[in-house]
């Protein structure tokens, strides 16, 4: 099996990753656990050999067991981070994410099946972007609104590595 992209360097943590756009009726699908006090998108981590597309497709359907079709490229993220989860803690993370729109089919119902990577399983939860509860990426609150056509870069940084 190939393995993620994700490469342990010194204190840190480079992690390549995709996150998809799941829209309908001007909500957008997240994902939630017991771990985290917040929400997150449908993705995962790309594999090694395989393009951004392909690992999306891939972890909608892991996700939501629905093979969707994407759309377009949305958005790339950089993201600088302190490690969140049980195997990242201690180490900062830098981030890539490719953040898709995808084909959302009309009949969409879709059961989580999946699990974090400490082993928590995970929910699907619809939301709004003025959801009161916290969410990644935290730009999705203003961009989901009204969708640019255009593909959109940001950069987060939620630790000092200068």
């Amino acid at each position: 099996m190939k393995k993620d992209l994700t490469v342990k360097i010194e204190d840190g943590i480079l992690n390549i990753r995709v996150g998809a756009i799941i829209m309908s009726e001007n909500k957008f699908l997240m994902v939630e656990n017991d771990m985290f006090d917040h929400l997150y998108s449908v993705g995962g981590r790309v594999k090694f050999g395989e393009s951004a597309e392909q690992a999306v497709v891939r972890e909608v359907f892991e996700e939501t067991g629905v093979k969707m079709e994407v759309d377009r490229l949305g958005f790339v993220h950089e993201n600088f981070f302190p490690g969140d989860s049980l195997v990242k803690r201690g180490n900062v993370v830098h981030e890539i994410s490719f953040f898709f729109y995808m084909k959302v089919p009309k009949d969409f119902e879709p059961v989580c099946t999946s699990f974090t990577e400490d082993g928590l399983k995970e929910r699907l939860v619809w939301i709004t972007a003025d959801e009161p509860k916290k969410y990644y990426p935290e730009f999705f609150r203003s961009e989901l609104e009204n969708p640019s056509p255009y593909v959109k870069h940001f950069v987060t940084r939620d630790v000092d590595l200068m």
